[in-house]
């Protein structure tokens, strides 16, 4: 099964777990896809973009049950290609939750 990974706050996940079974980053809105990672990137994200934050979870995704659409898009800020997903994430494809400190 190929995972993917996506940093939020316990609050954003727990309110999910209590809505209509799916969750969605402000990003979804904002930008119009949730953003993610692979494995390889956790640790740089977690330091660009987390740095001194609490309460953060690490959300491990199973593309394969994934039901918005998965797109790899080019960062050129970064200069590496991310997953994206262009939805809500349906919350079985959560396969594990994992506490994180940046």
């Amino acid at each position: 099964m190929p995972l993917i990974y996506h940093i939020t706050t316990g609050e954003e996940w727990n309110s999910a777990q209590q809505a209509a079974g799916q969750y969605a980053s402000p990003a979804l809105k904002e930008e119009g896809f949730i953003h993610c990672c692979e494995a390889r990137q956790v640790a740089d994200v977690l330091r660009r973009y987390f740095s001194g934050k609490s309460d953060l979870v690490k959300l491990t995704i199973d593309t394969e049950k994934l039901t918005s659409q998965l797109i790899y898009d080019w960062s050129n800020a970064i200069e590496d290609t991310f997953p994206h997903i262009y939805g809500p994430i349906n919350l079985n494809a959560v396969v594990a939750v994992e506490p994180v400190h940046s």
